[in-house]
């Protein structure tokens, strides 16, 4: 099953790390990519811009409607997202706990939903 992970983090905390520790977090970060590439289950990594970039949107009677920032004002922001395959939660919990932003902020874990396929559906018994 695919897992998507959402990491949230304090943007703030980021404007006082050192060039040292922006060091040590590149160094954690190519270790646990070095090993998740090993175990092959790493569908997807993306680091996120920051949340002020952000651009919601939605519509109301057909109309676009575009806010500037998150959908949300938060203590946390969304930082980044990982996809896992993982046979199961316990599994992608495991994966989770290594990501080295869970020491310093949260990762969200979310099963993907698998939808079927048109011929899936075109092959599923009639009542």
């Amino acid at each position: 099953m695919r897992y998507l992970m959402l990491l949230y983090g304090d943007e703030s905390a980021y404007a006082s790390v050192t060039p040292e520790q922006m060091g040590q977090m590149l160094a954690d970060y190519n270790a646990f990519h070095g090993e998740m590439a090993q175990r092959g289950n790493m569908l997807a990594a993306e680091r996120l811009q920051p949340s002020m970039t952000a651009t919601t949107v939605s519509v109301s009677n057909g109309k676009t409607i575009t806010t500037d920032g998150p959908f949300v004002e938060t203590k946390e922001q969304l930082a980044g997202i990982y996809v896992f395959e993982c046979k199961d939660l316990d599994e992608a919990i495991e994966v989770a706990a290594k990501i080295p932003a869970a020491r310093h902020g949260k990762i969200e874990v979310r099963p993907i939903m698998e939808v079927p396929t048109e011929e899936e559906l075109a092959n599923l018994p009639q009542e």
